[in-house]
């Protein structure tokens, strides 16, 4: 077993206990249900930013929305404020809520994509793995997602997820095929996955297991970073 499975054995082990609650999917879409019901409000970067700024947005659950941090220390919001360090002119919106699937993702897609959005990054898939919901649905979602945002003119970037290994190895192997035909199929910016390096390391995350700390989301902020970086606009000279 290569380190990337382990540490993402380690991951699923306890992901049912972190990423319930938010947006829930139709009575009959789930095969198991989440482990916590509360919402979690997406959180709002504090980092000032231009008022008429483009915006970027993360659609996301538990992971994007910073479970656990301030809401200053969400991936998102540390995004914001490289953005304005390296003089980008943008803003950045948090759209993650926790316990979100593909499906739930999608339901909400044209309130997130309101406004002047110029990219959307999408962070969805964990719920649906923990849930065992089908890969081909997932992807009929994802797709939707992609499709409808590519039509206003929006960049679309994809962060990759794993599924649970409790699933079986075909189920796995249909997950993780999802993102990298999605990627290839609709020629968006792919991240083959989002907690590359943060899963299942014990100093990155949270007492529960899953959820990066503060350390954690900053390295998921440089990972998102590498690819969100070259759609950019050029930064405002200084």
């Amino acid at each position: 077993m290569s380190r990337f499975s382990r540490t993402f054995v380690l991951l699923v082990l306890v992901l049912g206990f972190g990423c319930g609650g938010g947006s829930e999917p139709p009575a009959g879409e789930r095969s198991t249900p989440p482990a916590n019901t509360a919402p979690v409000v997406p959180a709002v970067p504090k980092t000032t930013h231009p008022a008429d700024a483009p915006r970027i947005v993360f659609l996301g659950d538990s992971l994007t929305a910073g479970l656990g941090l301030d809401a200053e220390q969400s991936y998102p919001s540390l995004l914001q404020r490289r953005l304005l360090e390296q003089g980008y002119k943008y803003q950045v919106i948090n759209a993650g809520v926790s316990g979100d699937t593909s499906a739930g993702g999608l339901r909400r897609l044209d309130w997130s994509l309101e406004g002047d959005v110029r990219i959307l990054v999408v962070a969805l898939g964990a719920n649906d793995g923990l849930r065992g919901l089908s890969p081909a649905e997932m992807q009929k979602n994802l797709a939707a997602i992609i499709d409808r945002a590519s039509a206003k003119g929006i960049t679309v970037v994809l962060a990759g997820m794993e599924a649970p290994p409790n699933n079986g190895v075909d189920y796995a192997t249909q997950f993780r095929g999802v993102y990298a035909e999605l990627a290839k199929s609709r020629k968006v910016r792919f991240i083959p996955f989002l907690l590359d390096g943060v899963a299942g390391i014990g100093s990155l995350n949270q007492a529960d297991g899953i959820h990066p700390n503060v350390r954690g989301a900053q390295m998921v902020a440089d990972i998102v970073w590498r690819s969100l970086e070259p759609v950019l606009s050029k930064p405002v000279a200084r």
